[in-house]
Formats: C-alpha cells, structure tokens, sequence
C-alpha cells in the first residue's frame, strides 16, 4: 500500500556542507535512487528519504526456542554511524514500502532471503515522512553478512541483550512495541506468507 507525501521540504547541502549519505552517492558508496534526498520537518528536523523510508526487521529462533532478531551495526560513514538498527532506506516513487524495505535489504545485506512470512507492519508516520517497519519471520538463522560499505557488521541478536546495545535512537523507542510483537503468536489469520525467492510481497 503506497502514500503520497504532501509539499515536503527537500533540504539540498551545499558542496562544503553535504552530509554523509551525498558524499557517499557522489563516491559511489550508495546505490542511486529517485528517493535519495532529505526531506525537513516542521520542526526542523531531517529524515532520510524523499517518498519515506522502510526497513526489514527479521525474526528467527534457535533449537533451543530463544528468539533472534538481525540487526545491522552501521557505518562510521552513515548518519548516526555505529549505532545498531535495521537493514533498510530511502524508498523510491515507484514503490511499495514492502518493496523498498525488501530492496534496501537486498543492498545492504549478504545471504539468501527465502521463506519469509510477514508477521507485522509497524508505521512511524510524522504527516510529511514516514518509516515503515516490516518484521518478518525466517525458518532458522539463517547466515547473513554485510553486503556493502553501509555495514560494520550484519548479526542475529538474543531478544534479551538487544536493548544492551547502542541503538538508532528511532529504533531504540520503537523496540518495546516492536519486540512485543515478536514475543506474540507468530501467524494469524491474514498475514502474508512468502515461500519463493523473489520477496514479491508489496500488496502489504
């Protein structure tokens, strides 16, 4: 399911004021895309993503039943570098948050994402941006690496030493309602299951 963003404010650096994610497009570092580009709020503020962003926050156990999420240690280079968050990014016109969130995953992460099932969309809506998190079930933990310079280091994390991180300040706040759905029944009527190899989901 799409969004349109009204009149937002597109803030353009100056070549000696770029920010870390313009100097990493013009070097290279980051893929090209029609989304790229900060978009200020009201109150002045920044956020990543001209159409919004998505990221995937995937959900896996192990033989013992502890649960694991995949998180993403972030480059020194990147906004709030060395943080800890999850794989995701800047969405583009033509796309649907589950798409950008699938394609952003597929960039910034090494490994074979098949078998998914959609367990939850969670939205940060802020009117004129908007962060949509997909939090997806994987049979096992399954061996993920980074996939590009965006990553220190790609890790399933224990639920319970998740918050002992240092986390993204946006998703350090998400994470108590994201990690109560995790802990809730794992597929109920209506959720989205994905069993190929394409990660084809972007009617959600």
């Amino acid at each position: 399911m799409g969004f349109a963003i009204s009149n937002p404010v597109v803030h353009r650096s100056a070549v000696g004021d770029r920010g870390p994610e313009e100097i990493a497009r013009s070097e290279g570092l980051m893929q090209e895309g029609d989304g790229n580009g900060w978009v200020t709020l009201p109150d002045g503020s920044k956020r990543w993503g001209l159409y919004g962003a998505a990221g995937l926050l995937l959900y896996a156990t192990d033989e013992a039943g502890g649960g694991h999420v995949l998180l993403q240690h972030r480059a020194g280079w990147t906004h709030m570098g060395g943080t800890w968050g999850i794989p995701g990014g800047a969405r583009n016109r033509d796309e649907s948050p589950l798409e950008a969130a699938v394609r952003e995953f597929r960039e910034e992460v090494d490994g074979d994402l098949d078998g998914y099932t959609v367990l939850a969309r969670h939205e940060h809506d802020l009117s004129v941006w908007r962060y949509d998190t997909f939090l997806l079930r994987v049979p096992a933990l399954t061996p993920f690496r980074a996939g590009n310079s965006e990553s220190e280091e790609i890790r399933w994390i224990p639920l319970e030493t998740t918050e002992s991180l240092p986390l993204l300040p946006a998703f350090r706040s998400a994470w108590p309602e994201l990690r109560a759905d995790l802990c809730a029944s794992p597929l109920d009527e209506g959720e989205h299951e994905n069993t190929g190899t394409t990660g084809t989901s972007g009617a959600i």
